[in-house]
């Protein structure tokens, strides 16, 4: 059953096309909401919920792929084209700008639940770890500035008394600001510290 913070929305010119997706996706539980133009996705104001995206490769002046890269631009949504006119280029343009599926007319039921299945947990995943890097940098940001200077130094693999001899400051001041960096970061180890630095660099 879908979640009702999740909503697969679909934008195609084609009423009956649509009318069939949404049915579908309704039967499968899913929250649909369903556009005629990209225009008029472009300026829906979506709230902050998963999603996913059903797109027409093929509509009336603005096509998917010019949609798709504008949304792109704004948010991070996947991405699953429909087509009843595919060709190589369209597929390779739409993959290389991180299409998750690209479908063709008549689509088999299966396999769009499939697509928009995998759509929509790739958006768990990625919403997911959004929200773990934000909670890494507000917890970075309670570092002072002096605290800033130590972490690099450690997570080189540097000792209390070398990052002390780089920083003109005594070990022990180095092993205080080494002891509230664990704390404020929450890593009950050194690797663990480690790691969370690499993930600030990412």
């Amino acid at each position: 059953m879908g979640s009702p913070n999740e909503m697969v929305y679909i934008v195609d010119d084609d009423s009956t096309v649509c009318d069939a997706l949404s049915s579908l996706l309704r039967a499968n539980g899913k929250n649909v909401r369903l556009f005629s133009s990209g225009a008029e996705f472009l300026s829906f104001e979506r709230g902050d919920v998963g999603a996913c995206l059903i797109l027409d490769l093929r509509m009336p002046g603005m096509d998917g792929l010019e949609v798709q890269k504008l949304v792109s631009n704004q948010a991070s949504i996947p991405v699953i084209f429909v087509t009843g006119q595919g060709n190589v280029p369209s597929t390779v343009r739409a993959m290389k700008g991180g299409a998750v599926d690209f479908l063709t007319k008549p689509i088999d039921e299966a396999v769009l639940l499939a697509a928009v299945e995998h759509a929509l947990e790739k958006d768990r995943i990625a919403r997911c770890e959004a929200l773990q890097q934000a909670d890494l940098l507000a917890r970075y940001h309670l570092l002072t500035p002096r605290e800033r200077e130590v972490l690099p130094l450690l997570v080189s693999g540097l000792l209390n008394k070398q990052a002390a001899w780089e920083l003109g400051i005594t070990e022990y001041t180095v092993q205080i600001h080494r002891g509230n960096i664990m704390r404020k970061m929450k890593a009950d180890s050194f690797a663990r510290l480690v790691k969370l630095a690499g993930k600030l660099k990412s």
